[in-house]
């Protein structure tokens, strides 16, 4: 199979779109979540999205397969909440292992169906860690700003256990997204080191930040540049920004990170701001117009959809980037 870094140099790759709003049109109930495994767990677990790669997998492979089909070259494990501190809110810590695992492995699976069809158009897993629910670098206590609610060691111990389960199920890439405090992040990268030395292995890791609202800084503070700067010194494939915005508010700091970084460039933005409901109401054209201007730009390497998108828009934006020369990458 052809390596992704050469892949990287002859075209602009397509990153899948939303898991939960897919997970959403199912309308899974408390027991549909629990399964048959799980039905006396002694705790709510509708909500708990990664637990369905354990309770409705053929559910799982689903969404892989219609974003592959609608021109995705890359998916994402469904395993955003996927560490023991997370899980922690389910009391399923002990699950972690298995749920990584068995993400990964259906991801694969999948990947794998659509490469054997079409061999010229490889496919790919990216393992997705999300930044858990706890800030390394503030305080959750106004009152006490010095505080901690986890150390820095708790996190890379979480993040380490998830990386080896996304590795062992299959993960082609490794994707540090979403993140809000670059010192989660890099207790995640740090543990991804860990395993890639222990190992004696290499795999291409993805870091993707977010910008979370119009002051263009992530929650603990940081410019996109100052986010480049901090991460840079871990050999990545890509560097870019989800979540939070829509793709046009994005464009200034896509292209900050385009101006500084030898980095592939990556961006997967929500399908526009959320309405009164907490709904995105952004269409896949209304969307693809905005991710022309990134390739227009020059501005990106991998393009993707965040929350509120489909395999509509994935399509969409699959169509706009497919004759467009990508962004020369360094190396």
């Amino acid at each position: 199979m052809k390596n992704i870094k050469e892949i990287l140099k002859e075209r602009i790759l397509v990153l899948d779109g939303a898991m939960g709003t897919m997970l959403q049109r199912h309308k899974f109930t408390e027991e549909d979540f629990r399964g048959e495994r799980f039905k006396d767990w002694e705790h709510p677990l509708q909500g708990n999205n990664d637990l369905l790669s354990l309770t409705q997998p053929a559910a799982i492979a689903d969404v892989h397969r219609k974003y592959f089909a609608a021109g995705a070259d890359i998916v994402e494990t469904n395993t955003f909440s996927s560490t023991t501190i997370a899980m922690a809110d389910y009391y399923m810590e002990d699950l972690v292992y298995e749920l990584n695992y068995e993400s990964a492995k259906i991801a694969k699976q999948v990947a794998d169906e659509f490469t054997a069809k079409e061999p010229h158009k490889p496919r790919f897993v990216v393992g997705s860690i999300g930044p858990t629910n706890k800030t390394a670098s503030m305080s959750p206590d106004v009152n006490d700003p010095g505080y901690r609610a986890v150390s820095f060691d708790e996190l890379r111990i979480a993040y380490k256990q998830q990386v080896e389960a996304l590795i062992d199920g299959g993960s082609d890439l490794l994707m540090v997204e979403t993140i809000f405090d670059t010192l989660n992040a890099k207790a995640a990268l740090f543990a991804i080191e860990e395993v890639k030395d222990e190992r004696g292995i290499d795999i291409p890791i993805m870091v993707s930040g977010t910008i979370t609202d119009a002051s263009g800084r992530t929650l603990s503070g940081q410019t996109a540049e100052a986010f480049l700067i901090s991460i840079s010194h871990i050999p990545i494939l890509s560097v870019g920004f989800n979540c939070a915005l829509g793709a046009s508010q994005l464009v200034p700091h896509l292209e900050v990170l385009s101006a500084k970084t030898g980095f592939a460039v990556s961006a997967h933005p929500n399908a526009g701001l959320p309405n009164a409901f907490g709904e995105y109401d952004e269409t896949p054209d209304e969307m693809a117009a905005q991710i022309k201007e990134y390739v227009e730009k020059n501005l990106v390497n991998i393009v993707g959809g965040c929350c509120g998108t489909t395999p509509e828009h994935i399509s969409a934006i699959a169509n706009v980037v497919k004759d467009i020369k990508p962004r020369i990458v360094a190396g």
